[in-house]
């Protein structure tokens, strides 16, 4: 059995949930917004998992179990090592095959495939539409708890997969870095603030990341309506992409869509926004 690519249908994980080498992980999280507060609370979605889920897949709560808990921004990367010893603990090994799905969209899906692969591990992939999508063709659920043995996995890092606030300062100014945020075109424009102060990164594009999906299905957009949505900000003629959200999770599914676009040089700027407001010299720009 070998993955399609890093996305694979309802029907592949259907067709191959008896394959012993198979590895699928629930990741599904739910942000409730802080009120009045700037920012989002991350809710466990183990509940829900415990009660109804895919056939013989295990859960990991990316916040508790693969966060880096001694930065001070939540949902921020381990070290390379670190996160290969804890996906080696919950059963991801060299030679697993990983699917890794979320309910209510992919984009914690999407940030448990971006971290693996920037530790060079590549049998990987993210359930197209998710759980939603299982759910809605009447596929078959469990309510059984599944967990896996133990492996073994190196980490392998690639350079550059992941954007520190440093960089992003830089790119503001580069004519070879093309900047996108991953967040609502109300959050964008500086109309809404959830994390404090308006508006977006000076030189900044928008491509919302729902907008990279189909509204009904979830399933990411055909690969010439991709490219359409990514068009206007000329990210497909730059050398490199950098996308930012609200804490580096929503940006992975831009990342994940220019993956499958082929773009070569793709990075998230993990902390993003939540990152970026920490210091009120940085700036930021309202409107479209």
């Amino acid at each position: 059995m070998q993955l399609p690519g890093p996305i694979v249908s309802t029907q592949w994980l259907a067709q191959n949930l008896d394959s012993e080498a198979l590895r699928i992980f629930d990741v599904s999280m739910f942000l409730r917004p802080n009120d009045p507060e700037p920012g989002y609370t991350i809710l466990s979605g183990r509940e829900a998992w415990e009660k109804n889920h895919i056939p013989g897949s295990a859960f990991i709560n990316l916040a508790s179990e693969l966060s880096d808990l001694s930065r001070p921004l939540p949902m921020m990367m381990l070290p390379p090592q670190v996160l290969a010893e804890r996906a080696g603990q919950l059963g991801i090994g060299s030679d697993s095959i990983v699917v890794i799905y979320a309910a209510a969209g992919i984009m914690f899906a999407a940030r448990l495939w971006w971290m693996l692969r920037s530790i060079g591990f590549d049998n990987v992939a993210v359930l197209d539409g998710g759980w939603d999508k299982w759910l809605h063709e009447d596929r078959p659920s469990s309510s059984v708890p599944a967990s896996y043995t133990a492996s073994s996995l190196t980490a392998q890092p690639r350079a550059g997969l992941w954007a520190e606030r440093a960089e992003v300062q830089q790119a503001m100014n580069s004519e070879s870095v093309c900047t996108l945020n991953a967040l609502q075109p109300e959050v964008f424009t500086g109309e809404v603030a959830p994390y404090g102060r308006a508006g977006h990164i000076p030189g900044s594009h928008n491509v919302y990341s729902s907008s990279l999906l189909d509204s009904d299905t979830g399933v990411f957009l055909p690969l010439d309506q991709l490219k359409e949505r990514f068009e206007v900000s000329g990210v497909m003629k730059k050398p490199r992409a950098i996308l930012y959200c609200g804490g580096g999770v929503s940006a992975t599914v831009g990342a994940l869509a220019l993956t499958l676009l082929g773009h070569p040089d793709i990075a998230v700027y993990d902390g993003s926004m939540t990152d970026w407001v920490q210091d009120p010299s940085l700036p930021l720009v309202c409107g479209a």
